[in-house]
């Protein structure tokens, strides 16, 4: 299978470069699978489409004010922090690997090598009265990224979100502000982790998560920390030689329960994102004895691959944003439904000037 068979023409002025109003007002092209057909609807209409005994799995993740601004230190005898002359630098943290120390990438990666500092004081105001951050690289790590250990006053969150921006994705072209630290967040983000929103979460608002309960609903919140390799393109003309990053997840026993369940009853699981559809098929396996899959409980990480062939053992149904043409993530929707369907979906929704990518609108196969 090759790559060029998930590409799809996109005009740029349709790539969302601000979220909707409201986050419930974003539109929603609904896929029929039996018959075949869509409508569009906005999000709003998600109820209409969500039964009683659904199981709604949601991501639960949070998104770190993860891209922070500094300085190089050019140290001097009289100041060791100085940074008059030193270049201006960019992290974007990715992963804690051990206490303070993260996996992090840092622009201009040429400027920045093992015993180098850099200090931060805020997003917008590199050099205020004195650094609330500063980090030491320690090493290389990956794929271009540094190994940091980072020093610092207080509480690290606490200090993080005092100088760290939201780590918008590479194709919205602005500067993060103040309503992103808001708005690139679920309503139910919970656990903190994330260097990128799930976002179609981002559609829910707390009023439609309650009239979903009160429809009788389930809602079970999953947590997978979505890494930077989300943004990462294929690089192989052959799909199957395609390797994912690896990600962390958590399903506590409630939550395993409640989709377990579900399963067992014969009801329908809607996953809410391609992270927490990763998340339950990672974690899936047949029970014998019951003659049908279950999720199984616990702390794990994932590198699953799905694309065209994969057989879903636990979600039958998805709501999901527009992806990138040649994406992993088109890949994943394409095996739940067909590929060249998929495809002349996604020109439809050209052509109806649907809004895509992250603050984009959104689609639920059902």
């Amino acid at each position: 299978m090759r790559i060029d068979e998930f590409d799809y023409n996109l005009p740029e002025e349709l790539i969302a470069q601000k979220p909707t109003d409201k986050r419930d007002c974003s539109r929603l092209l609904v896929v029929h699978r039996q018959s075949d057909t869509i409508e569009h609807k906005h999000f709003y209409d998600i109820l209409d489409y969500l039964n009683e005994g659904d199981c709604l799995v949601l991501n639960n993740s949070k998104v770190l004010p993860a891209r922070m601004y500094g300085k190089k230190v050019v140290p001097t005898p009289e100041d060791e922090l100085n940074t008059v002359g030193g270049a201006n630098i960019e992290f974007l943290l990715i992963k804690r690997l051990d206490g303070d120390r993260w996996e992090t990438m840092v622009r201009p990666g040429r400027r920045i090598k093992p015993g180098d500092k850099v200090v931060f004081s805020g997003a917008g105001d590199v050099m205020a009265d004195r650094p609330l951050f500063m980090a030491e690289i320690v090493d290389f790590g990956a794929d271009g990224t540094r190994i940091v250990d980072f020093k610092y006053e207080g509480i690290f969150m606490e200090r993080l979100e005092e100088i760290g921006s939201m780590p918008l994705p590479p194709y919205i072209e602005r500067a993060s502000e103040d309503d992103d630290k808001d708005r690139y967040q679920t309503v139910y983000c919970k656990e903190e982790g994330s260097v990128a929103a799930p976002t179609a979460g981002l559609h829910f608002t707390e009023e439609l998560l309650k009239k979903a309960q009160e429809k009788g609903v389930e809602l079970a919140y999953v947590t997978l920390h979505v890494g930077i390799g989300t943004f990462r393109p294929v690089k192989v003309e052959n799909v199957e030689e395609h390797s994912m990053h690896f990600e962390e997840y958590w399903i506590d026993e409630e939550t395993a329960e409640t989709i377990n369940k579900a399963k067992r009853e014969g009801r329908r699981v809607i996953s809410v994102g391609t992270t927490s559809t990763r998340t339950v098929e990672s974690a899936a396996y047949f029970d014998e004895e019951l003659g049908c899959y279950q999720v199984k409980a616990g702390a794990d990480s994932t590198g699953i691959f799905i694309y065209p062939g994969y057989e879903y053992k636990i979600i039958e149904s998805l709501i999901t944003n527009f992806h990138l043409p040649k994406s992993t993530l088109i890949m994943l929707i394409s095996a739940l439904y067909d590929r060249e369907k998929i495809l002349d979906i996604y020109k439809t929704a050209v052509e109806e000037k649907y809004r895509f990518f992250s603050y984009g609108d959104a689609m639920f196969i059902e």
